[in-house]
């Protein structure tokens, strides 16, 4: 789920996603308990991108809600024929911007697009000492609901991307476990605001998140010794089936590429698609 209104944290006077990322401290700890739950992307028309992703690759909607300032839907994209078959993927769209207009001024800023990663940890409190002390500044920190806990690291520590940690005492652990709760009970709303959507389409699996980096090794380092990532092959993995891959910014701005789709009926992928401000490949 996207955050409450301690999100407006993650976007003070003077944000820029362009700020560069800086380098995370390299020093030996204990792995943390967490893995990769889902990219959360911004966009004012969640019902167009909604109806892309279920009637043009076959997602699944898990659930949705509303919060204060934004409305949250989230998919899975994948099947579970196989272990680690596909990802989550959350639209957030504006919603009584009087209550808090973080993401309203997030679009006018930036357009519509990936606005955060979120990890899953099992424990918050315990998490955000170990970042202190690592040298980490987390901001939009909220531990007073039982049921979602959070906090935010900025991009200029993060690599160029904004990353919510979250502690959830009612979510399933992992993605795969909701896809097959909606498969079985369909989805969870709170309320459902989204319209209802069926789809014949195949189901295209999202193998991996692409990120850009200014430094790629750096960001391994990051994303493996501060958020638990595992290499494997030239990939980063998280239980669960988060995946993650890492190429060189070159002139562009680091944070989230692209999406990459594999369709389980012919291995291929699928033809590029703009969904939600960011490439389908």
């Amino acid at each position: 789920m996207a955050s409450s209104s301690s999100e407006l944290a993650i976007l003070p006077p003077g944000f820029s996603l362009e700020r560069a990322a800086r380098a995370p401290p390299s020093l030996p700890f204990p792995l943390p308990l967490m893995h990769l739950d889902h990219l959360a992307l911004a966009t004012p028309d969640p019902n167009a991108a909604l109806a892309s992703l279920v009637g043009d690759l076959g997602a699944t909607v898990l659930g949705g809600g509303d919060a204060i300032g934004f409305r949250w839907v989230q998919v899975f994209l994948g099947h579970d024929q196989a272990p680690n078959s596909g990802m989550k993927l959350e639209l957030i769209t504006p919603w009584e911007p009087e209550n808090n207009d973080f993401l309203q001024r997030f679009i006018a800023r930036h357009g519509e697009g990936p606005h955060h990663l979120t990890f899953k940890v099992s424990n918050l409190a315990a998490e955000l000492s170990r970042l202190r002390d690592l040298g980490f500044e987390p901001v939009g920190v909220n531990l007073s609901n039982p049921e979602w806990r959070e906090a935010f690291l900025l991009p200029r520590q993060s690599h160029g991307t904004v990353v919510q940690l979250a502690e959830s005492s009612i979510d399933p652990k992992f993605a795969i476990d909701e896809y097959r709760r909606a498969q079985s009970s369909g989805p969870v709303g709170t309320p459902f605001w989204w319209p209802a959507m069926e789809t014949t389409a195949p189901k295209s699996c999202l193998a991996q998140i692409v990120l850009r980096s200014a430094d790629p090794q750096a960001t391994t380092d990051f994303f493996c010794s501060v958020l638990g990532g595992k290499v494997e092959g030239s990939d980063l993995v998280w239980p669960g089936g988060g995946r993650i891959k890492i190429v060189t910014a070159g002139s562009e701005t680091p944070g989230v590429s692209h999406l990459e789709l594999e369709n389980p009926q012919n291995h291929e992928l699928t033809r590029k698609q703009i969904i939600a401000g960011i490439a389908f490949e």
